[in-house]
């Protein structure tokens, strides 16, 4: 069957650089960390006494206030996000026909914090769990609430793949209006985990940094003296529509997505294979997918978490998938402003990947100093400062815990 073209034809974030898509483009291509002491408890105890949180966040905007009690905080964000990205689209919603609207959302976790607080509360207060204990809880909820406020009654679930969830979730509504399934998909990601069980699990793993001295400077990808990734917190959401239906109502189009590559390691619970095999694979297959060459990628918006074996295995992987071409490529992990925002990174990252497209601006990689002599630093992992380039295509690498690796294409229109 001849496949669909789709575009993206309205985007939203809340992050920690920002709580609008303007404002998150401003601070990556201007370098900024959102990183700072946590604020959202006491992490006195807590080896990791940092994080980038969202900031100045407002739920009433998107929510009347009895629903807060409702909504953990990773479907507050994803409200957040979704309205932007629906009202950026110009959609009017007394037209559109809801039955070929889905929502296809990705989350790590879900209410990590929700489910902290009810075992802490049964515990400690009460001897009962809330009834809104599991509704709130679960992963898929938020994108089962954001298709109820629309009424988008089309496909809907939830992608769960560690890091990689909302670059499946891209994935799968992208392909669902290729294949003719839907006119139009509100996709994206979110989570939540900056929070007591979050940060005190990825530190009992040894996985985030303990540069609470300088926080914004922790989140090193690349450097020689990286010592483990920085928690973010947040979502990006996008709508993804058929190329002839946007054109017919006379949409605004950021952007195409034009492929997306699926791998698994089969390797390790929580470590890359080390010559990245299966990142190679997944950016190879992406860009089969998208009926494209290695020469014809300008940007890679690489996973890059900070951590001592991720940051090592992926510039193999793309020297094995790209040869030559890997020197002439813009690489950035924008992981070093914003943190790791574990299931919703594939959806701001490639947020970010589309922004690149639409100003012609490769985001830097902050906080290089130090050269490490296991990595190639002949590639261009446009360090410290924002560059100017031409970008027809993108592609943005999201690797999870469990192997789970996604890829996905983004092209100039």
């Amino acid at each position: 069957m001849e496949l669909k073209r789709v575009v993206i034809t309205g985007v939203g974030t809340v992050n920690p650089l920002g709580n609008s898509a303007e404002e998150y483009w401003e601070n990556l291509k201007n370098g900024v960390s959102g990183a700072g002491p946590i604020t959202h408890f006491d992490a006195s105890l807590h080896t990791t006494k940092f994080a980038c949180e969202v900031k100045d966040f407002d739920p009433l905007k998107y929510m009347e206030k009895k629903e807060l009690r409702k909504y953990d905080m990773y479907t507050q964000y994803a409200f957040a996000s979704s309205e932007q990205a629906v009202v950026d689209s110009g959609l009017d919603l007394e037209k559109v026909d809801g039955d070929r609207v889905g929502v296809i959302w990705g989350a790590g976790i879900g209410g990590l914090e929700t489910f902290h607080e009810e075992v802490r509360a049964y515990k400690e207060e009460r001897p009962r769990f809330s009834p809104f204990f599991i509704p709130k809880m679960i992963a898929n909820i938020a994108g089962g609430l954001v298709s109820m406020k629309y009424g988008f009654r089309g496909p809907n679930y939830t992608t769960v793949s560690a890091c990689a969830s909302a670059s499946h979730a891209m994935i799968d509504a992208m392909n669902t209006i290729r294949m003719g399934k839907a006119d139009m998909i509100l996709t994206g990601g979110s989570e939540a985990g900056v929070n007591e069980c979050g940060v005190a699990g990825f530190n009992s793993m040894r996985a985030l940094s303990t540069r609470n001295d300088d926080p914004k400077t922790a989140s090193r990808p690349f450097d020689k003296d990286r010592d483990g990734f920085v928690m973010g917190e947040g979502s990006a959401a996008f709508i993804f529509e058929e190329y002839e239906h946007a054109l017919a109502r006379g949409a605004k189009i950021y952007a195409e997505i034009v492929g997306g590559g699926m791998s698994a390691d089969a390797y390790h619970m929580t470590a890359p294979d080390p010559e990245g095999r299966g990142a190679n694979l997944v950016m190879k297959w992406a860009l089969e997918d998208a009926g494209l060459k290695p020469e014809d990628v300008d940007y890679i918006n690489v996973h890059g978490t900070s951590t001592p074996l991720g940051d090592i295995a992926e510039p193999k992987a793309i020297l094995k998938t790209f040869g030559e071409h890997a020197y002439k490529l813009s690489i950035s992990s924008t992981k070093s402003m914003t943190g790791h925002l574990l299931g919703a990174a594939g959806a701001i990252e490639g947020l970010a990947s589309v922004l690149a497209i639409i100003n012609g601006i490769v985001p830097p990689t902050i906080n290089h100093v130090t050269p490490d002599p296991e990595i190639d630093e002949k590639l261009d992992f446009t360090f410290n400062k924002a560059k100017e380039r031409g970008i027809n295509v993108a592609i943005s690498n999201t690797f999870g815990f469990g192997g789970h690796n996604a890829t996905v294409v983004f092209k100039k229109l």
